[in-house]
């Protein structure tokens, strides 16, 4: 988690720099023949001048599912249980490719990484008890960045299966030292915790205003804040937001991810709405305008702060999987293939 946090830090720098580029995550969504079905394709990409370039790429199949009331999205890939994400990795300087890897655990350790810089940079020095909604692979690297960047003592877990936030007390504890407490609702997550985590599959408001103690500190990746929530954050920090293309300034947004469909609103797309942006709006700063004057930042200990990722997917896996393929290489692990499987001598 270190080497992951490090490699985001410094693109995000490399971001701020005018050294790295990327662009929103691009969905494309078509019916299936299962109404109750939709096909996915997401991709991001980026690269910078330290060397790499790299694209992610999903194949879903999407539906929605309700247990115990909560509206959760499901997808697969084949059948349930099995996913398809893959990162390819190149050479900006000679163009080679360089790698495949599965994205599953890059994905877990890449967005813990992003919220355990936000909780860095943004809760007070003193969070000592995280509130995490969730009990899934997600909540694991988040409670694992956070005790990179603070003194973790305790974690409130709530998620709605009573055997997964029991088995995730019971790992968490003995792999951080924590004290880890399930708990029963919601409620009891947030109560007097430092620092909250939307880590769910859930679609609808997994945070809830009422409930947040003053002083703390929010991440979301999964799930949304309420309205109360919403209003009740002082500051934003935003990682950053993609660059506009070349030549065509109009279309700059902060948009986490674009949507492209067919039918798009014949059928349950998400594509009729916006991909979330800034979601504090005019309280959100920029890293790299934190960085350059951190008196932008939390100046209370009263101050309920909030951090996100912004629209810059694509800088992470460059960054995340650069280093995973030096670390592979040293370390001789991975199956290695001839690169001119990939090649071929008619002009493209």
């Amino acid at each position: 988690m270190d080497v992951t946090m490090r490699a985001l830090a410094e693109a995000y720098e490399q971001l701020a720099a005018g050294e790295a580029v990327c662009r929103p995550r691009i969905d494309i969504s078509i019916p299936t023949k299962d109404p109750r079905k939709t096909y996915r394709w997401g991709s991001m990409e980026g690269g910078s001048t330290s060397g790499y370039f790299a694209i992610r790429m999903k194949s879903d199949i999407i539906y929605q599912d309700e247990r115990g009331g909560v509206r959760t999205e499901e997808k697969y890939c084949v059948r349930p249980g099995k996913f398809c994400g893959l990162i390819l990795l190149f050479d900006i300087h000679n163009a080679e490719p360089l790698a495949v890897i599965n994205d599953g655990l890059l994905q877990h350790m890449r967005v813990g990484a992003d919220s355990g810089i936000g909780v860095k940079y943004m809760a007070r020095k003193d969070a000592r008890v995280v509130g995490m909604i969730g009990s899934g692979g997600m909540a694991r690297s988040h409670l694992e960045a956070f005790s990179l960047v603070r003194d973790i003592k305790r974690v409130q877990v709530y998620s709605p299966t009573r055997a997964n936030r029991e088995a995730y007390a019971r790992d968490m504890a003995e792999k951080f030292g924590v004290e880890a407490v399930p708990v029963a609702t919601p409620e009891a997550a947030h109560r007097g915790a430092d620092i909250v985590a939307g880590c769910t599959d859930s679609v609808d408001p997994v945070i809830f205003g009422e409930w947040l103690a003053k002083g703390s500190h929010i991440t979301c990746i999964g799930g949304k804040l309420d309205a109360e929530a919403l209003n009740r954050i002082d500051i934003s920090l935003r990682f950053g937001n993609s660059p506009a293309p070349c030549g065509r300034p109009e279309y700059g947004c902060d948009d986490e991810y674009l949507t492209y469909a067919v039918a798009p609103n014949n059928r349950k797309h998400r594509s009729p709405k916006r991909g979330r942006g800034a979601i504090a709006g005019d309280r959100s700063i920029l890293l790299g305008d934190f960085l350059k004057d951190p008196t932008k930042g939390r100046t209370s200990a009263q101050q309920i702060t909030f951090s996100e990722r912004g629209s810059i997917q694509g800088a992470q896996f460059f960054a995340v999987a650069g280093r995973v393929y030096e670390l592979a290489k040293a370390k001789g692990i991975g199956s290695e293939f001839s690169t001119d499987l990939l090649l071929q001598d008619i002009r493209n």
